[in-house]
């Protein structure tokens, strides 16, 4: 399984490098069918892209830059974009192009092998690692193997509420997360269980202690602020407090038969947040359940993963 990434996540290995590095190990890749990585330097006119390899010129053609587009599925966009940025894809051909060694090569042949030998093996509650490519307000879009695509929604990213993925994620940003749902092809994938339970979490804080966390909203009974992305207090109001803030908050109190923190804040301030690598307490494996609420709490939050 591993051995099917998202793009980028190989170009720069040794075996990677040593392989496209020379004629003979392309060419001992062609017969292998073997998944390579390089970088894609242009695309030219016709929507062929000029692929990186220090041996010789490499050439994805159009119809061959991803799955769907020979069909018309897919749109050139998803060729187009990848300029700059590293493809991964099987040798299918080494040719003379007018003296110039050239070999032709398929990025969606290599994303059908992905498809086939790795995403078909996946079930919910597996947990794989991911790259974000595009965020909407709706949710964040992750390859997760040869620039395959599935849809994080933005209900799934984290237990605090936010407003649009961009405040947790960042394009290009690696990441893990963990199959949700699959229905044929299509996966969504969730991260919240990932990032610890409200007991995992709470953890980290002691009654007595003032700490950093976001104001995420304001009611008329209180403020409740972010203190990790799985965990949020309620703190007393106070004056010229908005929501984005952060603050210098003091926990008064942890309870967790009522999954409560209570906070007063002694300080807030306006400040540009950069989304940070999410913090995991899980990267690998598989969850059948994820419970959230700890034992002493009336209230019973979980996930379950079908099988």
């Amino acid at each position: 399984m591993t051995s099917f990434l998202p793009e980028g996540k190989r170009i720069n290995t040794v075996e990677n490098r040593a392989v496209i590095g020379t004629c003979e190990g392309l060419k001992a890749a062609m017969e292998r069918g073997t998944v390579l990585e390089a970088r894609a330097t242009l695309c030219d006119h016709k929507h062929n892209l000029i692929v990186d390899l220090p041996c010789m010129r490499g050439v994805i053609p159009r119809e061959e830059g991803a799955m769907g587009i020979r069909e018309g599925n897919v749109r050139d966009i998803a060729v187009i974009s990848r300029v700059g940025r590293a493809v991964c894809f099987v040798v299918e051909d080494m040719i003379d192009d007018d003296g110039r060694p050239t070999a032709i090569l398929s990025r969606a042949k290599a994303q059908k092998i992905c498809a086939e030998q790795y995403l078909s093996t996946l079930s919910p509650g597996d947990v794989i690692p991911a790259k974000i490519t595009h965020l909407e307000p709706f949710g964040a879009f992750c390859d997760i193997g040869c620039g395959l695509v599935a849809l994080m929604p933005i209900d799934t990213i984290s237990v605090s509420r936010i407003e649009h993925p961009d405040e947790r994620f960042t394009i290009g940003m690696d990441i893990y997360a963990v199959i949700k749902s699959k229905v044929g092809n299509r996966i969504t994938l969730s991260s919240k269980e990932l990032l610890g339970s409200w007991q995992e979490n709470v953890d980290r804080f002691a009654v007595g202690e003032t700490v950093t966390g976001m104001i995420r909203s304001i009611e008329n009974y209180g403020a409740f602020v972010e203190l990790t992305p799985n965990l949020a207090g309620l703190a007393e109001l106070r004056d010229n407090i908005h929501v984005g803030d952060t603050a210098a908050v003091y926990i008064k109190s942890i309870l967790p038969q009522k999954m409560k923190v209570k906070l007063i804040i002694i300080d807030n301030f306006a400040e540009e947040h950069v989304p940070k690598a999410p913090d995991y307490f899980i990267t690998s494996g598989h969850i059948d359940r994820f419970v959230y609420s700890p034992q002493e709490c009336d209230k019973y939050i979980y996930t379950e993963f079908g099988t």
